[in-house]
């Protein structure tokens, strides 16, 4: 079983989306475990305090490492075990589709969700392995990006998906590819058809149909 554990200061945000779908169907069926951490059940004083005022001045409020290294070190799984710490940051580097087969591999998965004005560097040089951008733009917080790593990464362990094919011929699966696209009933719509090719019958035609019409942005850029 693999597992996944969410560092954050609002576990119900992933709780909810992670009981979904299939999210929630991959945990009935015992293929992971994903939980959501309160990192205010990892301080000490009575306000159960996770930030405080940068150092040197500055605008906004740090994230402090007690706390999180606190929360890594009680979650984490024995020695033994295949476990990454991920950091979710702005100044991460962008997440892909090699980023998501490489992190599937691990037995443990720990995110650990920014927020405020940032988190006290000493997390990413001593705590986590990596830091990750879900693309070039700033959030409020690191829990969206720990959903999509989670999402992302889930998807692909074995019996997740109804069929195990879908995860292979998608989008990105190859570097710069993009899936063809897809048609469901009806034939026809407001007067806009489905391709005739796709209710010919003649699967090796459809097959040449599919693999003329998916992208190729590395192919393209060549051209």
């Amino acid at each position: 079983m693999r597992q996944c554990d969410i560092i954050t200061i609002f576990p119900d945000v992933i709780d909810v989306y992670m009981r979904s779908s299939i999210m929630g169907r991959a945990q009935k069926n015992n293929v992971v475990t994903i939980r959501a951490h309160d990192l205010r059940a990892y301080t000490d004083d009575k306000h159960h305090t996770v930030d405080d005022t940068p150092y040197g001045g500055s605008a906004g409020m740090i994230l402090k490492v007690e706390p999180i290294h606190k929360a890594v070190e009680a979650v984490r799984l024995e020695q033994e075990k295949k476990v990454r710490v991920v950091l979710l940051s702005a100044k991460g580097e962008r997440y892909t589709q090699r980023d998501v087969e490489r992190l599937a591999q691990y037995e443990q998965l720990i995110l650990i969700c920014g927020r405020y004005e940032g988190v006290d560097e000493r997390v990413a040089q001593h705590i986590a392995d990596e830091e990750i951008s879900i693309g070039d733009y700033v959030l409020t917080g690191g829990e969206l990006g720990a959903m999509v790593i989670v999402d992302s990464v889930v998807r692909l362990l074995p019996g997740v998906l109804g069929n195990s094919e879908s995860a292979v011929h998608e989008s990105y699966s190859i570097d710069g590819y993009k899936e063809h696209p897809h048609y469901t009933k009806p034939a026809v719509y407001n007067g806009w058809r489905v391709p005739d090719i796709l209710l010919s019958g003649n699967h090796s035609a459809i097959e040449r149909w599919r693999k003329k019409h998916a992208r190729n942005s590395k192919k393209k850029e060549k051209e």
